[in-house]
């Protein structure tokens, strides 16, 4: 029996690589300038863009004694970056086998971490923003404007041939987790904080 369910598990898995392989060619096959250069800015919002809008959010929460808002941002990038390198490391992935407008390893393909960053601090900005919001079409919009940026990301690295489609789910759940990691954290400092006015 453990051997038929082994089996069943390996065709399962060479049918979603077959299927994430058909759609890293697709893309790769349908490349053009214009089509670079919008993955290519849909990458770095992913990364060097992402990177300046924390240090900036964390640097005006600080000047303004938001600590606890200053904390969550910076800790659920710091989460997510340290989980994405030892996932790499520990689960080594070959990217794509098309060609990649990228010059990084090839054996860390999984996570995706663009994806994963983008939902630790676009989603986790949008989960903040909606704290404040009254309106629920707000919210919505809010919510639906963080979702296309994060699908933006995560499309423009598989266009890119740096990722699998279940590299860039894996970057999602990597991201969920640094925001509800951050959240647990900052909750409980800020008990700990009500716990010592109090005293």
């Amino acid at each position: 029996m453990p051997a038929d369910r082994e089996e069943k598990r390996a065709v399962t898995i060479g049918q979603e690589s077959r299927t994430g392989s058909a759609l890293n060619a697709t893309l790769a096959d349908h490349r053009t300038g214009t089509l670079n250069t919008i993955a290519e800015v849909g990458s770095q919002l992913g990364a060097a863009v992402l990177v300046t809008l924390t240090l900036l959010l964390t640097i005006a929460c600080a000047v303004t004694k938001r600590w606890r808002l200053a904390a969550f941002a910076l800790f659920a990038l710091l989460v997510e970056s340290a989980t994405y390198y030892v996932t790499s490391f520990a689960v080594p992935r070959e990217r794509p086998s098309v060609p990649r407008l990228e010059e990084l390893e090839s054996n860390t393909s999984y996570p995706s971490g663009h994806t994963a960053a983008a939902v630790a601090v676009y989603a986790g900005l949008v989960l903040l923003l909606t704290t404040r919001l009254t309106s629920n079409l707000a919210k919505a919009l809010a919510w639906t404007g963080a979702i296309l940026l994060v699908s933006f990301i995560a499309l423009s690295r598989m266009y890119q041939g740096m990722h699998h489609p279940l590299d860039v789910l894996g970057g999602v759940l990597v991201g969920i987790g640094a925001i509800l990691v951050a959240l647990f954290a900052c909750r409980a400092a800020g008990v700990a904080a009500e716990r010592r006015e109090g005293r």
